[in-house]
């Protein structure tokens, strides 16, 4: 019988020591709750828990096949710093290595669905009036990136969040790197006649930021007595968010097990279209990055060590590095 990949969580790295504690918390509930599998977890950017170490050890235990799930909401093209820099690295660190790589997690009609129980809970969780919600506007929070595909996977976020659910409507902010902030996305809230606003993180975990957009929201809310400011929480370690992440796991393993020789293969993307990898003789690395709504495709070889695509997908496909085109994050 065949040993399935471990499962390698991979998150971005942060200074913010409770925001690693919480990633590394959410990693050891997945351990326990697959005992059969090899599971570990590390960041990749600044900070301490790198994700080297973590694949170090698991390669000390005797694994060399890797399922990855990247534990981030948006995708972001950044040619020397990410989840797929970093498994070019370590590919390149261990030979006998091979990585299958899944999507970034959001945002998907699961993580919608907490995310309207946050605000549910903010709101009061008791029953409430339809009217209730159709005087509610909500401020979707994300972390900006200076990657302008990454952003707009949270204005993408927010549509679908709002579709259907009867708010007055959902608008988006940023704690950083990108416009607008949270103040003057509140500026906007209110010049569109809104009366409640709900602050809806669109984080995994809380941390130094959450805490700062919180501030900043009380801050703007007494300077407006006539428009009231709820905060509501993160989405949190919530067992829809592990069953993601398990979901994504399944996803990578059929990926490596498609992948024929390609040593790092996976899924990246922003749209809904698929790319698909091919095979190449002898090419180390191949592949082409696609656009939304269109598929990038692989050049055909064999042993290719790292070969795919990245499209704009909420669909597993395979991608590729050259110089590292695509990335998540």
């Amino acid at each position: 019988m065949t040993t399935p990949p471990a499962l390698l969580i991979a998150g971005t790295g942060t200074r913010d020591e409770g925001h690693a504690a919480a990633f590394h918390d959410f990693v050891g509930e997945l351990a326990a709750r697959r005992p059969d599998l090899p599971v570990a977890g590390g960041l990749i950017g600044p900070g301490s828990h790198p994700l080297s170490a973590a694949v170090t050890r698991l390669i000390g235990e005797g694994v060399t096949r890797f399922a990855v799930v990247p534990l981030t909401l948006n995708p972001a093209a950044c040619p020397r710093d990410g989840i797929a820099a970093a498994l070019a690295r370590e590919a390149e660190r261990h030979a006998d290595a091979s990585f299958a790589c899944a999507p970034p997690l959001g945002p998907h009609p699961t993580l919608l669905g907490v995310l309207e129980r946050r605000l549910d809970e903010a709101l009061g969780n008791r029953p409430r009036l339809p009217s209730d919600r159709a005087e509610t506007t909500v401020l979707l929070v994300s972390d900006g990136s200076p990657h302008a595909e990454a952003n707009a996977e949270v204005h993408r976020a927010a549509r679908l969040l709002w579709e259907g659910r009867g708010f007055a409507g959902v608008e988006v902010a940023f704690a950083s790197l990108a416009a607008p902030d949270v103040t003057s996305a509140l500026d906007r809230c209110a010049k569109l006649g809104a009366r409640r606003v709900v602050l809806l993180p669109y984080f995994l975990f809380a941390g130094d930021a959450l805490e700062r957009v919180r501030q900043q929201a009380e801050g703007w809310g007494l300077a407006h007595p006539e428009v009231e400011v709820v905060s509501a929480d993160v989405i949190g370690p919530a067992w829809e968010l592990a069953d993601l992440v398990m979901e994504r796991y399944e996803d990578a393993t059929r990926t490596a097990g498609t992948a024929g020789s390609a040593r790092i293969a996976g899924t990246v993307g922003t749209g809904r279209s698929a790319g698909t990898a091919g095979t190449t003789e002898s090419a180390r690395i191949a592949g082409t990055v696609g656009t939304a709504g269109t598929a990038g495709s692989a050049g055909t070889t064999e042993s290719a060590r790292i070969a795919g695509s990245a499209g704009a997908a909420d669909e597993p496909h395979a991608f590729a590095h050259a110089d590292v085109h695509a990335d998540v994050r």
